[in-house]
């Protein structure tokens, strides 16, 4: 009899633990290898923008020299920032991947305490010559097997916390490279100099006109956030970017103001509070609060339906558990700046 052969037959899910521990290490160390080469690649990239362009311009004279320089410039900046986050997310695949080799050790390890004491209990089940005995062996064999099941699942969820953190670092590092102008050309193309970029006339009115329509929607239930433009969370931000989409923005729909905000300096589109009256326009929307940084310093947003001097119309999500129009003063105090969709 192959009491080995038994004991991993009672084994069964932690040996599936295993497998699937194994696989993912695999994949993920495929990846960390993917975005090593693509960091490098980067970095040779940023060296020969910077020497092409340093032989050209050594044969150029005037201002569109200069106007070409600050291209070049501006470009090896955003590839030095692309390859930094590409080396980032590295950092945060390997981690990923050391959490599952060992996981993946922990499972071989728990398979092979069981199989060992399993089949001890079955060969002595065996060794005795009594069919009562062996029964009584592959019995204790069974009931040994939950308990060690027990913390192989334990292990796998230690992993997959571990994944799920390593999942949210590395979409917080893709909102930072996402249309960044080197991955996506027409961001370039989109961005003028100096200051914030301004909307056209007709897409600020589609926005208007879009939020207007929604005035009065309500999450349901209410008090649950359940809400039709986006997660099950507070929503003002996610209303906001509902709309702007709605009007052709190219912009996800996304859940926290302070990405809002830094979506729009990634793309020459954001301004601060001391620039409120010169910059503020409809469709625009303006943040609340005191900073980006977190859910505690950019409380709330709303859309710009008009401007009166020092008070503003919004229409605002997630104002009262529905979408309303609301006044107030354009107050630095207020609003820690906006963004032109």
């Amino acid at each position: 009899m192959d009491t080995r052969a038994i004991a991993l037959q009672f084994a069964k899910r932690m040996v599936g633990h295993r497998n699937a521990l194994a696989g993912k290490a695999d994949d993920a160390m495929r990846v960390q290898f993917a975005l090593h080469q693509a960091g490098s690649a980067l970095e040779d990239q940023q060296d020969a923008v910077r020497q092409a362009a340093g032989k050209a311009l050594g044969h150029w004279d005037g201002a569109t020299s200069e106007q070409f320089e600050r291209r070049s410039d501006r470009l090896v900046a955003q590839i030095r920032a692309t390859a930094t986050i590409s080396t980032e997310a590295e950092k945060v695949v390997a981690g990923a991947s050391s959490a599952l080799v060992t996981g993946h050790t922990a499972a071989q390890r728990l398979i092979d305490e069981y199989v060992a004491k399993a089949a001890a209990l079955l060969d002595a089940g065996v060794a005795s010559g009594s069919r009562a005995a062996l029964l009584k062996a592959v019995a204790a064999a069974a009931d040994l097997e939950p308990r060690y099941t027990r913390e192989s699942v334990r292990n796998v969820r230690l992993v997959k916390a571990e994944l799920a953190e390593a999942k949210r670092k590395l979409r917080a590092l893709e909102r930072k490279i996402e249309d960044d102008g080197v991955a996506d050309p027409r961001v370039a193309q989109r961005r003028g100099g100096g200051g914030a970029t301004r909307p056209s006339g007709a897409r600020a009115r589609k926005i208007v006109s879009a939020a207007r329509g929604e005035i009065g929607t309500r999450e349901s239930p209410p008090g649950s956030n359940r809400n039709p433009y986006g997660p099950t969370t507070y929503w003002c931000s996610s209303f906001a970017t509902a709309m702007w989409r709605k009007a052709g923005v190219d912009i996800p729909v996304l859940p926290f103001t302070g990405d809002v905000y830094r979506w729009g300096q990634r793309h020459g589109k954001a301004y601060g509070n001391g620039d409120l009256r010169q910059n503020v326009r409809p469709g625009d929307v303006l943040l609340f609060g005191t900073g980006p940084q977190s859910p505690a310093t950019s409380k709330h947003i709303g859309i710009v339906e008009k401007v009166d001097g020092d008070t503003v119309t919004l229409i605002e999500g997630n104002s009262g558990d529905r979408v309303r129009r609301n006044t107030h003063q354009l107050s630095s105090t207020k609003f820690y700046g906006g963004v032109h969709p």
